[in-house]
């Protein structure tokens, strides 16, 4: 009986590791990943090599030099200062100068053209700009154009016999799958590292102006930025970009532009030198379950509401009002006012774009195209905590414009809510034009308070409700 057992037990350890080895070797179908090598036994392993010696020579260093004026002390333009410390003229007279050099990496995604990419914080500000290839090779880049807010850089260097990644479809992404980062972490050179794709779609990071980021586990370090991160057939589908470090290194939190939101930048800068975006035209807001309940929008509890349309703009064309809840745009589902930013902000100026909104509960199609970009502000609202408005001081604002909030007590219910100078223009969905016709209204409101608010120039939906 303990022979069956141990028989067993050794058959199931051997069909582990023939299932081990053919699910890696799936992984790897139709690609250049895993190629096998032997071990003392004579049996194959898989291997990431032969992969790596078709994208290694497409993943380039990143140096660049800056040169900066080191201000001198005041003290130094005084004439009597320098009379009674008797300071030569001359070291007053000559300006004193340091050259820096920061690393990073870039990644090649057109060997004929010599097209490399990178991030945009990489090269900012720098005076010079060498490429260094796995070779040896080393190449001075001159700048194609940049987009700050996606943060990348295309730069573009004259050599010959060049190697160029094949770019994926980073939509096609989904958690679990397999990458590989590669690049020059900590100025060491060129560095190997994989893990999986822990997340996507993530953010309100804070890090760039337009946040879709890869997450993976593979690890990212000072120096990776403008590197590859490539699937298991070599393919490119994002730059890192980014790390999540409290401890100042990597802690399995990585963060890559995903390569079909670079393309979008990267397409117009090689064919304007600049990235030219569209613009819908409204003022937007996360949707919260109070405003969620008071546009009565159902079981939709994710979008973006719109809180203003700019006069003659591309929503007010298509007939979208504030109020409206966007669900949709070109049948992808809109979850926050940070995925509209993005599902618009990535677009050219002229392109056309169906939105689906929730207007009193019921869907609607709106088609807009989208005009040249003029900067406007994202709402962003706490939590309600009350529909009183005790504590807080109101008067007529001028020519009939709506109600102005003069001072707010620390004690109010609506402290952190409403603040002095809010403009309040609407009660639940009712114009006001002064104090008597917000107090009309009012009084004939129960339970809750829906308020429009103009911040400066920013305009938000308020909830205020017990």
């Amino acid at each position: 009986m303990t022979n069956m057992l141990l028989s067993l037990r050794a058959s199931r350890h051997k069909l582990l590791r023939v299932l081990i080895f053919c699910f890696l070797a799936g992984l790897a179908q139709g690609s250049l990943a895993f190629f096998p090598q032997q071990d003392g036994n004579g049996r194959e392993l898989p291997s990431l090599a032969p992969m790596l010696k078709t994208v290694n020579p497409a993943v380039v260093n990143i140096s660049t030099y800056t040169t900066q004026t080191i201000r001198q002390n005041p003290l130094l333009n005084d004439p009597f200062f320098r009379r009674f410390f008797n300071v030569p003229e001359q070291q007053m007279q000559r300006p004193q100068q340091r050259r820096t050099q920061a690393a990073g990496s870039g990644v090649i995604i057109d060997a004929k053209k010599g097209i490399v990419l990178t991030n945009h914080h990489v090269i900012n500000g720098a005076d010079e700009i060498t490429v260094s290839m796995e070779d040896g090779r080393n190449f001075t880049a001159t700048l194609v154009g940049s987009d700050p807010d996606v943060d990348i850089a295309v730069l573009k260097i004259d050599a010959k016999n060049l190697h160029s990644v094949k770019l994926a479809d980073s939509d096609k992404l989904e958690v679990g799958d397999y990458v590989v980062a590669i690049g020059n972490p900590f100025g060491l050179g060129q560095t190997v590292t994989t893990g999986i794709v822990s997340a996507l779609g993530r953010t309100g990071l804070g890090i760039e102006g337009y946040e879709n980021f890869i997450q993976t586990d593979a690890s990212i370090n000072p120096g990776n930025s403008g590197g590859a991160l490539v699937n298991l057939r070599g393919e490119l589908i994002g730059v890192n970009t980014a790390i999540l470090a409290p401890a100042g290194g990597n802690v399995g939190i990585g963060f890559a532009i995903p390569i079909n939101m670079a393309k979008v930048s990267i397409d117009q800068i090689l064919e304007h030198g600049e990235v030219r975006r569209g613009q819908l035209g409204v003022v937007i807001q996360d949707l919260t379950p109070e405003l969620a309940d008071a546009f009565k929008v159902g079981k939709h509890q994710r979008g973006a509401v719109i809180a203003e349309v700019q006069s003659g703009s591309a929503a007010e064309q298509a007939g979208l009002q504030a109020g409206d809840v966007v669900v949709e745009v070109d049948g992808k589902d809109i979850l926050s006012s940070a995925q509209l930013r993005n599902a618009v902000g990535l677009k050219r100026v002229g392109d056309r774009i169906i939105v689906t909104a929730l207007r009193e509960g019921k869907r609607k199609e709106f088609r807009a195209e989208l005009a040249e970009m003029v900067t406007l502000p994202v709402a962003t609202v706490g939590e309600a905590t009350s529909e009183l408005l005790k504590g807080v001081t109101l008067r007529d604002a001028e020519n009939g414009q709506g109600v102005l909030v003069t001072e707010v007590a620390n004690t109010a219910e609506a402290a952190g809510k409403l603040a002095q100078g809010d403009l309040i223009v609407s009660v639940n969905q009712r114009r006001v034009a002064d104090v008597k016709e917000f107090s009309e209204v009012l009084s004939a409101s129960k339970g809750r308070l829906l308020l429009r608010v103009v911040r400066g120039q920013l305009a938000l939906w308020v909830v205020l409700q017990s």
